[in-house]
């Protein structure tokens, strides 16, 4: 293979179209520059396998946003980042991380250009976010939709409302108010006063419930989400239209001490691994798509002090069996390869829940949202209400 062969197999891989149809006017405008171009730099170092091509996307689309000038290539490449798994919000931080190194110009202009690509791939725009006051700290709510009933997402231990992202919207189009917010340790309410109890956690619930108006909210909790959500059902039954507990626990796991004290001990980076290989399947963790690069930052990036004050909330959990006669439905959605919250932990929860449904998803491992996004949204969709008539009125 020559070098114009190799640089044009590369430039097809890395854009997605050959480079006779991309380059068409510049190989009539200028045949040598065209093949400069490919026997060049395509054939040359961006043909190295140091940078994967996703990586190498993401440092193209940050240098053509501080250059300037050169939108046409940034739309281009911001559409070969995205065939490269590279998400919406890696593209929007890309901008933000631009204001700080180049300027605001240059990163408003690169975001209008990044706005237009994914609204022209139907990619819809961010949630919306509220900055709301609890009782002793303060947290972020991200909502997507206006109207119908009212749903509530609480997050997994060690991350924060992002890992609901890739259903938010699917449950927001079929008529709802989704709501999804940062429990107290996490994401932007890291750092809240600890230590702290899960009925510290359920009253955070209920004070988000208050602070969006909703007299009563449809509940989703995943893995501690669905402790905090069952702590705060036992409390208050009557705030929630319904329950759904993604795989979850009613009953404290030994290990959890074991987890609170190595975050102490052994630092955040011993954490990934046991971490990350509990909560994705072998597959996800090959491919690293952003689910599991989500996953891992957050855990990296957390703070040892609030993961063991979680942790040891989440040991003193006392939900078993009194939620026999919870009065709203309830669906509890397990996974069919999680290691963590088995399905026969998550049955045992349904049948201690008189006319609770259990369904098991195939295929699915322990951090559900995350690599079967698809999958939960249509359970979820099936579960939940949408929009009626009188849907829109408060809760």
């Amino acid at each position: 293979m020559n070098a114009y062969e190799r640089g044009t197999r590369e430039f097809t891989a890395l854009m997605g179209a050959p480079a006779e149809e991309a380059l068409a006017e510049v190989r009539l405008r200028s045949p040598e520059l065209y093949r400069t171009m490919l026997e060049g730099p395509f054939a040359g170092p961006l043909a190295h396998g140091e940078l994967s091509r996703a990586d190498r996307e993401v440092a193209t689309v940050a240098m053509l946003s501080a250059l300037g000038g050169a939108e046409q290539q940034l739309a281009s490449h911001v559409k070969a980042a995205l065939r490269h798994g590279v998400t919406q919000p890696e593209l929007l931080a890309l901008a933000e991380h631009v204001s700080a190194y180049a300027g605001f110009p240059r990163a408003l202009n690169a975001l209008s250009v990044i706005d237009e690509v994914l609204t022209s791939q139907g990619i819809a725009r961010p949630a919306r976010l509220h900055d709301v006051a609890l009782a002793d700290h303060r947290t972020t709510v991200a909502q997507r939709g206006e109207e119908g009933p009212a749903v509530v997402l609480v997050h997994a231990l060690g991350l924060d409302w992002r890992m609901w992202e890739p259903v938010m919207e699917q449950l927001a189009a079929a008529g709802r108010r989704v709501f999804a917010y940062d429990v107290r340790g996490h994401g932007s309410a890291a750092g809240s006063p600890n230590p702290f109890t899960m009925d510290d956690t359920a009253r955070d619930l209920i004070g988000v419930l208050d602070a969006m108006g909703l007299d009563q909210a449809h509940v989703v909790g995943l893995s501690y989400g669905g402790g905090i959500a069952q702590t705060a059902a036992v409390a208050h039954p009557e705030r929630f239209a319904s329950l759904a507990l993604l795989a979850t626990t009613d009953f404290a796991f030994a290990a959890f001490e074991d987890r609170a004290r190595s975050g102490e001990v052994d630092g955040m980076p011993a954490q990934v691994v046991p971490s990350l290989t509990r909560w994705f399947t072998p597959p996800a963790l090959a491919v690293n798509a952003w689910g599991v690069r989500y996953a891992r930052e957050r855990v990296l990036r957390g703070n040892p002090t609030d993961w063991a004050a979680a942790w040891r909330a989440f040991k003193d959990l006392d939900v078993q069996g009194r939620l026999e006669g919870f009065p709203a439905p309830v669906l509890v959605l397990s996974g069919e390869l999680d290691l963590s919250t088995t399905p026969a932990i998550m049955g045992g929860i349904a049948d201690r829940i008189k006319g609770a449904v259990f369904q098991e998803l195939p295929g699915v491992p322990h951090m559900q949202t995350l690599e079967s996004p698809d999958l939960v949204a249509q359970a979820l969709d099936g579960f939940l209400p949408q929009e009626t008539a009188n849907s829109s009125q408060r809760g």
